[in-house]
C-alpha cells in the first residue's frame, strides 16, 4: 500500500508547467485549477477508453438509429468499454489534434460524447465554463498537445487512485501557495490513510473473510479513504485476504473534489451512483435507513457549518435547536436521568458534528456492529463547557461506551496545518478487555516517524511502515507504557459546581436575602470541576471549605461535562537545575562579557 511518492514528480511538475506556459495571462492566477485539474481527470478517462474506443463507434454506428438506450451495449465487454462509461464522439485527445482548425467545434463534440456520469464530473467541474476563454485566446490545442504529451502518465493502469490523489493534494497546494488562499482542501496523507485503515479493519480481519460491508466516508474527499481500506482488505498478498464483496459510499460537497472522487470510482469499477454532492449534515443524500460497517474520515475542524444550520432549520448561534434525530439523542444529567438533548457543537466548528451522523449510521451491534476512524483536532478532545454541546457529545460517547481508542499524531503530518491532530477508533462492539475502557496513544514523539528529504507545505514528517506497525502493536498489545494509558470511560468526566461565596457589607456583615440566606457575592462566584469518581461533599470539604469556609454549592443546578485532557495524561516533569550550576553559568557569561567589553574600550 506504500506510495512511492518522489516518482510521481516528474509529472506533477510537469501538469504545473502547463499553468505557467499556456494559461499565464489568459486566467487569473487563481482561475488556474478550474483547468487544470478537470484537463487531468478528463485526460486519465480519456486514456482509459482507447484501447476500446473503435469497437464503442462501432457499436453506436450500428445501435444508434436502433435502440433507445445503448448504456448496456456500450458498457459490456463484448460490444463496448467493460467499464461504466464511455464516450461516443469519433474523437479521442490525440485525434482532436489533427485537425487544428477546427478544435473547438470538435473539443466540444467529445465533452458532449461522454455518458451522462461523465457529464457529471463535466459540470461539477464547471469545465464547460472554460471553452469560450480556451477558444477567444486560441490556447485550446496548445492545451491538449500538452496532456497529451508522454510526460503526462495518468492511465489508470499505471497511477493509481492513491497516487492520483496524491497528485491532486500537491497540485491543489500549489495553487493555494501561488494565491495565498486559505488551504483547506487538502487529502489526507497516504500514510494517515494506511493506519485509519489498519486499526479499522485488523481488529475484526477473522469476521470478514466472506459476506457483503458496507464502508463510508461522509467527507470523501478524492475517495482514497475507501479505495485503499477496500484494497487492505481484499489484497490477496495482505493480511486480511477477504474475499468479502465491500460497497463504497460517500458524499462531498465541493465540486472539484467530487467529480475526481466520482471519475476515480468509474476507472475502479466501483458504482458512481453511491457517491453523492452536497453537504452531508444538511443535504445526506443517502437513504436514511442505509447502515455502514465500517467508516473512515477526515471532517473538516475550525470550518463554519453556519450554512447547514440554517437548512436545518434553528435558531440563533446561541441556542440552537436542531429538529433531526442525527443530533438529538439522550445523555445523562447530574441526577443520572437520561434527558433527550439537542447536541450541536459551535457554528464555528463543525467536526464534531459529523461525528454524530457517523453515529446514526452505525448498524446495529446484533448485525455486527460498525467501526469509525475519524481524525480530529484537539478541540473536539476538550472545547466546550459542561452543559455545552461539544461536551454533550463526548458525554454520549463515552457514556455509551464508544470510544476505543484516540491517536495522537506526530505535528507536520499534514500539508496545510501543523497542529497536533487525532485519530478516534469508534466502536459499538467492543472486545471483552476494551469495554468500559479508553485507551490512548501517544504517537507524536520522534520515535513514531520520521523527517521527510524535502516538505510538501506544512508537511515536515512521515510515518514508515515500521512507524504503522509500531502504533497498530501498542493498540493490539493495550497495556500502558511510556506512549500508552488505559482509563476507565468515568475518567472523563466531571460535574461542575457553581462555588458560592456570601456578600458582606463594610462592617464585614453578611448580607442576607429576603428569606434570610446569605446573599451570593457576584464577585467571589467560582466554577469547580469534580471528577466524577469523586464525592462531591468529599471535594467540597477538601478542596474548597478549607480556604473559603462559609462557601456553599446550589445542589440543584450542576452540570455535566466530559472533556479528554491528553496533553496532561502524557505530561513528563522536567526536573528544575539546581541554583549553583545556574549561578556558576551566569558567572561565567559575566566573565565572558567583562573580557568582550574590556577588548571594545582598548
Amino acid at each position: 500500500m506504500s506510495l512511492n511518492t518522489q516518482s510521481l514528480q516528474p509529472i506533477i511538475n510537469f501538469i504545473w508547467t502547463v499553468a505557467d506556459d499556456i494559461l499565464i495571462n489568459k486566467f487569473l492566477e487563481n482561475q488556474y485549477q478550474d483547468v487544470i485539474l478537470p484537463m487531468t481527470v478528463l485526460r486519465r478517462l480519456d486514456l482509459a477508453l482507447e484501447p476500446s474506443k473503435e469497437k464503442v463507434q462501432k457499436t453506436f454506428d450500428d445501435f444508434k438509429d436502433k435502440i433507445d438506450n445503448l448504456t448496456g451495449l456500450l458498457t459490456s465487454e463484448q460490444h463496448g468499454t467493460g467499464l461504466a462509461f464511455y464516450n461516443t464522439s469519433k474523437y479521442t485527445m490525440k485525434k482532436l489534434l489533427a485537425d487544428p482548425k477546427n478544435i473547438d467545434t470538435n473539443f466540444l463534440d467529445y465533452l458532449n460524447g461522454f455518458s451522462e456520469n461523465v457529464q457529471d464530473i463535466i459540470t461539477k467541474f464547471k469545465f464547460r465554463n472554460q471553452l469560450e476563454t480556451f477558444q477567444s485566446t486560441g490556447i485550446t490545442f496548445s492545451l491538449l498537445e500538452k496532456f497529451c504529451s508522454p510526460k503526462v502518465e495518468l492511465s489508470p493502469d499505471k497511477i493509481s487512485p492513491m497516487a492520483m490523489g496524491y497528485m491532486f493534494e500537491d497540485l491543489i497546494r500549489r495553487f493555494n501557495e501561488k494565491t495565498n488562499a486559505a488551504a483547506g482542501r487538502h487529502f489526507t496523507p497516504r500514510e494517515i490513510i494506511e493506519l485509519m485503515t489498519h486499526l479499522v479493519y485488523l481488529p475484526v480481519k477473522d469476521k470478514i473473510k466472506q459476506g457483503t460491508y458496507l464502508v463510508y466516508d461522509p467527507c470523501v474527499g478524492s475517495g482514497a479513504m475507501l479505495t485503499q481500506s477496500k484494497l487492505f482488505a481484499t489484497n490477496p498478498d495482505g493480511e486480511i485476504k477477504s474475499k468479502a464483496t465491500f460497497h463504497l459510499y460517500g458524499q462531498e460537497n465541493t465540486g472539484e473534489m467530487y467529480a475526481t472522487c466520482k471519475s476515480d470510482m468509474l476507472l475502479k469499477g466501483e458504482d458512481p451512483d453511491k457517491i453523492k454532492f452536497g453537504s452531508t449534515l444538511s443535504e445526506y443524500g443517502m437513504p436514511a435507513d442505509l447502515k455502514f460497517n465500517f467508516m473512515l474520515t477526515n471532517p473538516p475542524y475550525g470550518t463554519s457549518w453556519k450554512e447547514d444550520i440554517s437548512k436545518l432549520n434553528v435558531g440563533t448561534d446561541k441556542k440552537i435547536s436542531i429538529v433531526d434525530k442525527r443530533f438529538n439523542l439522550p445523555i445523562k444529567n447530574f441526577k443520572g436521568e437520561l434527558e433527550t438533548t439537542c447536541l450541536t457543537s459551535r457554528s464555528n466548528d463543525g467536526q464534531l458534528m459529523f461525528m454524530l451522523h457517523m453515529l446514526s449510521k452505525m448498524k446495529d451491534p446484533e448485525d455486527g456492529g460498525s467501526r469509525i476512524a475519524s481524525i480530529h483536532n484537539g478541540s473536539a478532545l476538550f472545547t466546550g463547557d459542561a452543559g455545552s454541546g461539544e461536551s454533550g457529545i463526548r458525554q454520549y460517547i463515552i457514556e455509551n461506551d464508544l470510544l476505543e481508542c484516540i491517536i495522537q499524531l506526530p505535528y507536520n503530518i499534514f500539508y496545510n496545518t501543523g497542529i497536533a491532530t487525532y485519530v478516534w477508533i469508534i466502536t459499538n462492539v467492543k472486545e471483552e478487555k476494551r469495554k468500559g475502557k479508553v485507551q490512548l496513544i501517544n504517537a507524536s514523539s520522534n520515535d513514531f516517524y520520521q523527517k521527510m528529504r524535502k516538505g510538501l507545505g506544512d508537511k515536515k514528517v512521515e510515518l514508515a511502515n515500521e512507524h504503522i506497525e509500531k502504533i497498530q502493536q501498542t493498540y493490539f498489545d493495550f497495556a500502558e507504557n511510556e506512549y500508552c494509558k488505559i482509563f476507565d470511560n468515568e475518567d472523563f468526566g466531571y460535574y461542575q459546581i457553581t462555588v458560592h461565596q456570601p456578600e458582606k457589607d463594610e462592617k464585614g456583615k453578611i448580607i442576607l436575602d429576603s428569606k434570610g440566606k446569605p446573599k451570593s457575592d457576584v464577585k467571589k462566584k467560582d466554577a469547580e470541576n469534580v471528577p466524577m469518581k469523586y464525592s462531591i461533599k468529599e471535594y467540597f470539604n477538601k478542596e474548597v471549605l478549607p480556604f473559603a469556609p462559609d462557601a456553599w454549592y446550589d445542589k440543584s443546578k450542576m452540570k455535566v461535562g466530559y472533556e479528554i485532557a491528553f496533553n496532561k495524561y502524557f505530561y513528563k516533569y522536567e526536573e528544575v537545575r539546581p541554583l549553583d550550576i545556574i549561578s556558576k553559568e551566569i558567572l561565567a557569561l559575566e566573565a565572558e562579557t567583562d573580557g568582550l567589553l574590556k577588548e571594545i574600550v582598548d
